[in-house]
């Protein structure tokens, strides 16, 4: 028997090969169709969760997703939506991206569920026109119709957007945590009731300030997750003017956590004048409520401009 050598084997597979893939072409890419909202045009929906992948509404850093929306397919291309501040119904737009995805009132959405009963949509973040792979486009959004909150679950959708016992575990577990730890940063959370610092003398005066900017993209969500306060002192030691971050721990006691040196020689010095302004002005001057999550007090940090002044009589 005549044996083929092993080269002209490995070259007749090859042929054998790319004859197949010649006769046997890729199948075309399936073509997605824009979904119909023919069956549910009219119908009135409340959103009633917005929770992330682990049906959670609360993320570690204290962050919460509220529910709020109200909605309204008028036609295959409009969705009215709920305007808060006009208190009424606007329609927007709703422009088919890709696939699955949409865009109304300037958010993008995965469209995951569609009924009489019910809508789910996916929050996406987009990042140069690509869909984040983070948090950001990890939120769920769950809508109930009118009909099916009132007549089948027989309740309101104030009752169902509360958070769940889950969410009510997890922040007791977090506060737990951030309490073990008191001065730890890394275990404080923001508290969806800021810190309040209270007056309790004529000296000082106190002003939470905002730092919403819609063009910025900073939403409501802001001021609860990175509380700014304007401290002013009068009679005080010296003209002073600083700005620094400290953490309130659950019983409203206050340590120093981070502040701007462009001096490195000078930054001990700095350090102890702070924490002298903390516990000389700021722990006997103000009432020091700590930030609360469902009611909880655990630690949380926020940030304080500082401004003294001495009196000149």
């Amino acid at each position: 028997m005549t044996k083929i050598p092993r080269f002209k084997i490995i070259f007749s597979l090859i042929l054998l090969t790319t004859s197949y893939a010649c006769n046997n072409p890729k199948e075309e890419k399936k073509v997605v169709k824009k979904l119909s909202f023919d069956s549910i045009i009219g119908i009135r929906y409340q959103e009633v969760k917005r929770r992330f992948s682990n049906g959670l509404s609360f993320n570690e850093m204290g962050f919460q997703q509220e529910p709020s929306w109200i909605i309204q397919f008028k036609s295959n291309d409009t969705v009215m939506a709920y305007s808060p501040q006009k208190k009424k119904m606007q329609p927007f737009f709703l422009m088919f991206d890709h696939g699955d995805v949409y865009n109304f009132a300037n958010e993008y959405f995965r469209i995951k569920k569609v009924s009489k009963d019910s809508l789910v949509f996916q929050r996406l973040h987009l990042q140069k026109k690509e869909i984040s792979k983070d948090i950001r486009s990890d939120v769920n959004i769950t809508y109930y119709s009118d009909n099916y909150i009132k007549n089948i679950l027989k309740t309101t959708a104030e009752e169902l957007q509360k958070p769940s016992k889950a969410d009510t575990l997890y922040v007791q577990w977090l506060s737990a945590r951030s309490n073990r730890n008191p001065q730890n940063l890394d275990s404080a959370f923001a508290g969806r009731q800021p810190v309040a610092l209270t007056p309790v003398s004529k000296l000082i005066k106190v002003k939470k300030t905002t730092t919403v900017d819609p063009f910025m993209g900073r939403t409501q969500s802001y001021d609860y997750l990175f509380p700014n306060y304007r401290i002013d002192i009068d009679k005080a030691y010296k003209d002073f003017a600083y700005e620094f971050n400290v953490l309130v721990n659950a019983n409203g006691k206050m340590y120093l956590t981070s502040f701007r040196n462009d001096m490195p020689e000078y930054k001990e010095a700095r350090k102890k004048s702070l924490e002298a302004i903390i516990n000389v002005y700021l722990q006997n001057l103000l009432k020091v409520t700590p930030g609360k999550t469902l009611g909880i007090p655990h630690s949380s940090e926020i940030k304080l401009v500082v401004q003294g002044k001495k009196d000149n009589k």
